[in-house]
Formats: structure tokens, C-alpha cells, sequence
């Protein structure tokens, strides 16, 4: 998933990233608002980490994030088509 994904599905995306990143406030997450670069400073702020760091943790939840919804679908799909067998 592209980050532009990520952005318009950001009241989705924000829950995991409260539970990735608890250091973020609701209102970190308001203003981030599915903004990547936001993101990252915010993380890198609140953790004291490099920007670098930061970064390579965002890009990894973009990863983990698409997985996650690749899991779901597969697992409904799953018991939908193997509901009447």
C-alpha cells in the first residue's frame, strides 16, 4: 500500500499507530493527519531517535499495515469459500 492509501484511510491507520508508537498523543495524531513527513517528526521527537530511524520505522509499518489488511481479507475469503464445502 502506497502512503497516499494510508493517508485516506488515516482514522484507520491511527489506531495502529497509537499502538506502534504509544508515545503519540490524540493530538499528534489529529495533526499528523495520514501526513508521512509528519509522522516521521513526530515519532523521531518523541522517541529521540535519528531521522533516519524514524523513517525506516514508518516505512515498516507501511509494510507491516498493508500485510495486515492482506491477512484479514484472506481470512474472510477463507471462511466464506470454505463455509460451504
Amino acid at each position: 500500500m502506497n502512503w497516499d492509501q494510508i493517508e485516506g484511510k488515516w482514522k484507520q491507520a491511527s489506531g495502529k499507530v497509537k499502538e506502534k508508537w504509544g508515545k503519540l498523543t490524540d493530538d499528534d495524531l489529529q495533526m499528523i493527519r495520514g501526513k508521512r513527513d509528519q509522522l516521521i517528526g513526530k515519532v523521531q521527537e518523541r522517541y529521540g531517535i535519528a531521522k533516519d530511524d524514524a523513517e525506516r520505522q514508518v516505512d515498516e509499518f507501511s509494510r507491516t499495515y498493508v500485510g495486515d489488511e492482506t491477512t484479514t481479507y484472506e481470512k474472510t475469503t477463507a471462511k466464506t469459500h470454505g463455509a460451504g464445502r
